[in-house]
């Protein structure tokens, strides 16, 4: 165990809960560190249930061909916590993360506060003192009371697809959970959003035409649309033809634009046509429709693909569901593996009919793993069980047929320990 495994591990015990939103604690502990929240680079605040990491993606890719220097904080990290920080474009060292650990651990002071206000304050710390031109600031859960919240005047918002996801915590309607979502808006702050429901439309219009803020709505204020090159980007200030994306996915032109036009709101000096394309381009993200090319991909016979998304919720199944169709030329096996307390049966309910095959897993090292004979009672009696992935994987390549693809799916958790077991690295 690493040095700053063992600080986080010893900070858990602080706080009886791994989810307590709240403010009040970050703000003391930034308070006693001087304020890092308020030494911060322009900041892009980004929220939503479904597409938020696919839109930092774009908007980090962006604004580094255009030469900028980009922090990005993001959550749950896949194989090594460090994915949570990246300074300036690079993934923070074991030795300043350890280093800010130990600093803000020692500022806490025992005091009762979360793993997550923890890592946010180090992040912050850490962002205050790297100099960059850009920070893109990734929800952890909601919005209003999220640990994030705390940047009190961002450069900009945006706020992806918004759908039923953390009821516990958020609310059990679209509205209320687009209620918290809006809670990241700033009084005179540009904002953007996608594609929404006409309920969490309704919600976030409100909270923005409340505060003054001039929030660009997907087919009101900017369209997107796929062209056979790649997709067309429209909005007052002019139309842009672009190239396609590199995320896979129809559910990416959203995501796309909703970085596009946060930055157009925005508007800083270096951003241009080009550097929106090359941007568009050169996007990654880890366990977005992925494909995989190591240990795991290697128990399938040769010209079949193994790809892998930590898509866990109904939208991200629905999204997935509206990209299976282009993968219509093969069989399409799906390996699926959920987190306890998600809804599973929703998540499922548009995938299996589009599965040739459906394979219920849960990894041993995988966080709070559903037993696999859940996921198979949600599936409706179709999934069978695994009832790990590599077992998964051995009998789709066991049974007859021609080449086929195979889609891990159905939590980050597993998505982590698939990328570890395939020898995947996150750089």
């Amino acid at each position: 165990m690493s040095r700053s495994e063992a600080i986080i591990d010893r900070l858990h015990a602080l706080h009886p809960t791994l989810i307590d939103l709240s403010l009040e604690r970050l703000q003391r502990l930034l308070a006693a560190l001087d304020h890092p929240e308020r030494k911060l680079p322009p900041v892009i605040h980004v929220a939503g249930t479904n597409g938020k990491g696919s839109t930092c993606a774009f908007l980090r890719a962006i604004a580094e061909a255009a030469g900028q220097r980009v922090h990005v904080y993001s959550s749950p990290h896949l194989v090594r916590f460090h994915e949570r920080i990246r300074l300036a474009g690079m993934l923070v060292s074991e030795e300043a993360l350890t280093a800010a650990l130990e600093e803000v651990e020692a500022v806490n002071a025992g005091a009762p506060i979360t793993v997550f206000e923890v890592t946010t304050a180090v992040a912050l710390l850490l962002f205050s003192r790297v100099p960059a031109d850009l920070l893109v600031l990734e929800v952890g859960l909601g919005g209003r009371y999220d640990a994030t919240n705390v940047v009190e005047r961002p450069v900009a918002c945006a706020i992806a697809s918004i759908s039923m996801d953390h009821m516990d915590f958020l609310g059990d309607s679209l509205a209320a959970i687009a209620a918290e979502k809006a809670g990241i808006l700033k009084r005179g702050v540009p904002a953007a959003t996608g594609q929404q429901a006409p309920e969490a439309l309704m919600v976030l219009e409100d909270e923005a035409a409340r505060l003054g803020v001039t929030l660009a709505v997907r087919n009101q204020d900017w369209t997107a649309s796929w062209t056979e090159t790649g997709l067309r980007y429209a909005d007052p200030g002019g139309i842009m033809e672009l190239p396609r994306p590199a995320l896979p996915g129809p559910h990416q032109l959203d995501n796309a634009g909703i970085a596009i036009a946060a930055l157009r709101g925005w508007n800083p000096p270096w951003l241009s046509e080009a550097a929106i394309a090359a941007g568009l381009t050169t996007a990654t993200w880890p366990a977005r429709l992925q494909r995989l090319h190591g240990a795991l991909a290697t128990l399938l016979p040769a010209g079949w693909e193994l790809w892998l998304d930590g898509g866990h919720n109904a939208g991200a199944g629905q999204a997935l569901a509206e990209h299976l169709p282009l993968w219509a030329d093969r069989p399409r096996h799906l390996v699926v593996g959920m987190k306890r307390g998600k809804a599973s049966a929703d998540f499922l309910a548009p995938l299996v009919p589009l599965a040739d095959s459906l394979w219920a897993v849960a990894e041993p090292g995988q966080h709070l793993a559903m037993p696999v004979e859940e996921i198979v009672a949600a599936s409706g009696g179709v999934a069978r069980p695994g009832p790990e992935v590599a077992d998964a994987l051995r009998a789709i390549a066991a049974g007859s047929g021609p080449p086929g693809r195979v889609l891990i799916c159905g939590s980050l958790y597993l998505a982590g320990e698939v990328l570890k077991a395939d020898g995947t690295t996150i750089a």
